[in-house]
């Protein structure tokens, strides 16, 4: 049996089956395009409501460490990435002094996408956090103008032996707040990205909060076990285990 574009659209926030008028996109689809593209272009250039996101986090976890990365402001964070995956000096030396034996640490990086962040990561951590009740945990770092391997710096400094990162996905023109997960063991200034687990797409529109926390609660579990992660743990995770049960 054939499926139609229509009926394939209703599965999908994709841009397919716009429709046309002679060789040209219709004008509800242009303007759609031109919306979708500025919302993309705004949630890149935004900036991260630091207080407000303590303010949520709090309701979670008792303490929160805000941090910041050497991007002093949005322009210097997207012409030099470089600079979001380093701590500025004065966090480093707030983290340095709250080192501990912590198994896991949860950093919290606005990315390229604050309104990811701001969306998804109370949600998501409400999933997370009795998930990973068994495991020792760091207090929670919120950054500002972070990048992924920042998280390796963090870990080190807290003493991790496991660092995760929630972070704003590079936005589409169908999902300017998409959040990401990467998860690195043994974090340290250096890693490269082979050694990282990533889930990607949370959001409503994707990866539901409840699916990816079982997931990612099972990479921690598999990755603290077997003493490795990236490419050398592999996704083993039993997808019907999240289907509701036929009984």
């Amino acid at each position: 049996m054939s499926i139609g574009w229509d009926q394939l659209k209703s599965f999908t926030v994709a841009r397919v089956a716009l429709g046309r008028v002679g060789g040209s996109l219709t004008t509800e689809q242009l303007l759609q395009f031109r919306k979708d593209h500025a919302l993309a272009r705004a949630a890149v250039w935004a900036d991260l409501d630091i207080e407000r996101m303590v303010t949520t986090l709090a309701a979670l976890t008792s303490d929160v460490i805000v941090v910041s990365s050497q991007a002093k402001d949005r322009q210097a964070y997207i012409k030099r990435p470089d600079l979001g995956r380093k701590l500025d000096d004065a966090s480093e030396k707030e983290l340095k002094g709250r080192q501990g034996d912590f198994e896991l640490s949860i950093c919290i990086a606005d990315g390229l996408s604050a309104l990811a962040i701001e969306n998804h990561a109370a949600p998501f951590l409400t999933c997370l956090l009795p998930l990973i009740k068994p495991f020792r945990l760091a207090p929670p770092t919120l950054i500002q103008q972070g990048r992924v391997a920042i998280s390796d710096q963090i870990g080190q400094l807290l003493g991790t032996t496991l660092s995760l990162i929630l972070i704003g996905e590079r936005p589409g023109l169908s999902s300017p707040d998409s959040m990401g997960v990467y998860m690195t063991y043994h974090p340290q200034t250096g890693n490269t990205d082979e050694k990282r687990n990533c889930i990607s797409n949370i959001r409503k529109e994707g990866l539901s909060y409840e699916f990816a926390a079982q997931k990612l609660a099972f990479l921690i579990s598999e990755s603290l076990r077997r003493k490795l992660s990236g490419v050398e743990l592999k996704d083993t995770f039993d997808v019907n285990s999240m289907l509701p049960s036929k009984d």
